[in-house]
């Protein structure tokens, strides 16, 4: 058997963990016939169909999914040997890869690297925004180092055994109403106060879209959705026309201070919490540069709980 490219056992991987060739290739920043020909190589090499094609989706083979598990091993002694040199140096420095979702991205993710910058010059980090679900396939797949999500769209039970969770801050829903609104009156309001309003909702995430449908149905209401927006811009200036409401993240009274008067964040009662966590792959807090991305993380996730 020849010896097997390790750029091609990363492209089988990712074929595991997304299923099409389409997917894999933007993952990888490479084109799908390039995706099939690493695949087809690595197939040569090993003496063994690796995949089988099923319609436009892809199924490892037995010989397919052992092999992945092989490489599982080898990336994570990998990372475990660039961690323990990176302990071993002390020095917060390199190139450190953070992917968050929008609301959380948006309030924690920019004074972290402003402060991380100041503290530690020789430290790089980049930022990719990404829904919680996608993040953790980013961790998993090596293509991040630390992933923000949260317990609504990535319940406990999706965590793998090699992934690691820190809670950072819990995140309260608000109802964001027209200033005019008869509710903008109260200090709190109940979902099913606005069974008979006209809804906008942020749907670039599926997964927060069908939170909070749920909970609507679970007080006995459908919610009128009139808007279906892909950004909070789009949602805030429905409810600015005074013909609409809408539910956010806490996190995002942060970001719209400057919109009251015009529209009106109540809490929402009983409430809707949900925790913010950090995740990142078991046993990288060794690693000085993620530590320290962590310490200033929760410092700034505690002074906006103050």
């Amino acid at each position: 058997m020849q010896t097997m490219d390790f750029g091609r056992l990363r492209a089988l991987r990712e074929l595991a963990l997304r299923k099409t060739m389409a997917a894999v290739a933007e993952a990888l920043f490479i084109s799908p016939s390039a995706v099939s020909q690493q695949i087809t190589q690595l197939e040569a090499e090993a003496g063994l169909a690796l995949v089988e094609r099923r319609g436009r989706g892809v199924n490892l083979t037995p010989a397919g999914l052992r092999l992945v598990e092989h490489t599982n091993r080898i990336m994570a002694a990998l990372e475990e040997a660039k961690t323990d040199l990176a302990a071993m140096k002390q020095v917060v420095a390199g190139e450190l890869r953070v992917a968050a979702f929008p609301s959380v991205a948006a309030v924690l993710v920019p004074p972290t690297i402003a402060a991380l910058a100041d503290l530690h010059p020789e430290l790089r980090v980049s930022f990719h925004e990404m829904e919680p679900t996608d993040g953790l396939a980013a961790l998993r797949a090596w293509q991040t180092d630390i992933a923000l999500i949260d317990d609504l769209t990535v319940p406990p039970s999706q965590l793998e055994a090699n992934v690691e969770t820190m809670q950072i801050t819990t995140d309260t829903l608000f109802a964001m109403l027209p200033a005019a609104h008869p509710l903008a009156a109260k200090k709190s309001v109940h979902l099913s106060d606005l069974r008979h309003d006209s809804w906008a909702l942020d749907t670039a995430s599926n997964a927060y879209g069908e939170m909070i449908v749920r909970e609507c149905r679970a007080r006995g209401f459908e919610p009128n959705i009139r808007g279906y927006c892909n950004g909070f811009e789009v949602v805030l200036a429905f409810v600015e026309s005074g013909r609409t409401v809408s539910v956010l993240p806490g996190l995002r009274v942060h970001r719209v201070k400057h919109y009251r008067g015009r529209v009106a964040m109540r809490r929402v009662s009983p409430a809707l919490p949900r925790k913010i966590l950090l995740a990142f792959r078991r046993g990288e807090l060794r690693n000085p540069a993620i530590a320290a991305f962590v310490r200033e993380l929760q410092g700034i996730a505690k002074r906006l709980e103050t």
